[in-house]
């Protein structure tokens, strides 16, 4: 669904860009009340079977873009009930950060085989013939599966010949890595917050846009206009998120448009990391752990001391690219507020953490960041180019795509040291990642250096970003290229992480 214009993608610009709108605006909060009528005119619905259903989900979307809980559907409560403590410009997140609206929830069917008006009542009946516990049958000449029986297998899919026989599975469900996602006695769909790590693959594949993250949009705006000293430090995967006519240079003039002080690319962070975390694997591979996992998935990070406890020791101590780039923004300019732009919902978990807290102030994703474009009507062909973030090298830019944090300390490693071989293994998606862990812990990945990514495709994946994947990574691999340096050797910076991280 990612990259594909839709209803949803609609509905969520229209009220990232409204609460802009009124953040910029200033003043009373309180006619936030007014938000889903403009964000819903009209007096028919655009979809559901309710106009007033609709504005009550983009009421709940709303409270969740300025970080606010859901309300209990059960109790009255105003919209805006509880924005005076979201309209300040410090508000960290409050867990959870990925939330269901209830009645914005389908109650998609769950995991189950269906037969087709494709069976052609065919002589072979293969289905019924290799279904192990006789759950298939022939009513009014089609092959019929008794849900009693069926044991969820497959094997009648896979023996159809007609593929009459398809496999319905609650888009969600399906997408979480992590099997958070439960029902309710409704049928509705539920979150485990307990296995949940934020990746947010769940919020792109629900086709119905039930499934919401929070977002500090508001706060932002907040400090902005407080006259805080507000950077703006950029993953590498925006390359090309705001269309390919939006150059990093006029970005750039954007987003001071929007009142940020300074934009940087986390890419330099992403440099540092490089080098620490080679000199990690160096100094620890074999001789302290018998393999390495790098740090830089907040998403992935999280599944393996949920999933993986005992192996908590053997991911990389390495910062990510984002804390590195946060740190030395703090460290050049005391006393500004940082927000981290990128494509990723985990990255707002990151940084709600402790030790993190102090580093990364708020975390904007590229969705969100368009929002406010659109609230200041940011006309990109006609502004001018600024100054060009060049100072991240290719190696660094390519960590937005799967295998580019391998890839880049392998690369340094032998760099450094010609004729060293490091083995690598990586995985992309949760359930993915859960394998090769599987396999770590067994000790079948002894003296390797293993990557995961929560998205599939990586970062570039991501539950904030605009574009297709395959087009996402074509830009960063293109953005990669065109950088002034290779190595992480090469940056103004590859001194400054040893300090940073201490």
């Amino acid at each position: 669904m990612r990259g594909i214009p839709s209803l949803i993608t609609d509905i969520r610009k229209k009220v990232f860009t409204e609460v802009a709108r009124m953040a910029y605006a200033g003043g009373d909060y309180t006619h936030a009340e007014e938000l889903p009528y403009i964000i819903v005119p009209g007096d028919q619905p655009l979809h559901r079977e309710s106009i007033f259903l609709e504005r009550a989900i983009a009421g709940e979307r709303v409270r969740l873009a300025m970080g606010l809980n859901l309300r209990p559907v059960q109790t009255r409560m105003l919209m805006t009930q509880g924005m005076s403590a979201a309209a300040v410009a410090e508000q960290y997140y409050e867990p959870p950060l990925v939330n269901i609206i209830p009645y914005a929830c389908h109650a998609c069917p769950t995991n189950q085989y269906k037969v087709t008006e494709n069976c052609q009542n065919c002589l072979a009946a293969s289905c019924q013939r290799v279904c192990p516990k006789g759950a298939i049958s022939f009513v009014n000449g089609r092959s019929y599966i008794d849900p009693n029986q069926c044991i969820k297998c497959g094997k009648c899919a896979k023996a159809c010949s007609y593929n009459a026989i398809i496999h319905l599975e609650r888009p969600c469900q399906a997408s979480c890595g992590m099997d958070a996602i439960g029902v309710d006695d409704n049928g509705k769909a539920t979150i485990n917050q307990d296995k949940c790590v934020a990746c947010g693959q769940c919020l792109v594949s629900c086709p119905f846009g039930a499934i919401v993250d929070k977002g500090q949009i508001f706060q932002v705006i907040q400090s902005i206009l407080k006259g805080d000293q507000v950077i703006a430090i950029l993953a590498p995967a925006f390359i090309g998120q705001f269309t390919q006519l939006v150059s990093p240079g006029k970005l750039v003039t954007g987003m001071k448009m929007l009142g940020f002080d300074q934009v940087v690319e986390v890419a330099i962070g992403a440099d540092m990391c490089t080098i620490e975390e080679a000199r990690d694997f160096l100094e620890k591979v074999p001789e302290e752990q018998n393999y390495m996992a790098t740090s830089c998935c907040p998403a992935w990070h999280e599944m393996i001391y949920k999933l993986f406890p005992s192996e908590t020791g053997k991911i990389s101590m390495t910062l990510t690219p984002m804390v590195f780039t946060a740190r030395l923004m703090k460290k050049e300019h005391p006393g500004c507020k940082v927000v981290f732009v990128g494509p990723c919902a985990a990255k707002k978990l990151e940084a709600i953490r402790e030790d993190i807290r102090s580093d990364v102030d708020f975390v904007l994703t590229f969705e969100e960041l368009m929002g406010m474009f659109e609230a200041k009507e940011v006309d990109f062909s006609s502004i001018p180019e600024s100054d060009l973030l060049n100072l991240g090298t290719a190696a660094g830019r390519g960590f937005a795509v799967s295998g580019g944090v391998a890839g880049a300390v392998t690369n340094l490693i032998q760099q450094q040291y010609p004729g060293t071989q490091v083995q690598t293994a990586r995985a992309e998606g949760l359930r993915e990642c859960r394998k090769l862990m599987t396999m770590a812990r067994a000790g079948k990945l002894n003296g390797y250096l293993i990557e995961g990514m929560a998205c599939p495709g990586g970062c570039v994946a991501g539950a904030g970003t605009i574009l297709p994947i395959e087009k996402a990574q074509k830009f960063v691999e293109k953005y990669a290229a065109e950088a002034r340096t290779a190595s992480p050797l090469e940056s103004p910076y590859r001194d400054v992480g040893k300090g940073l991280g201490d």
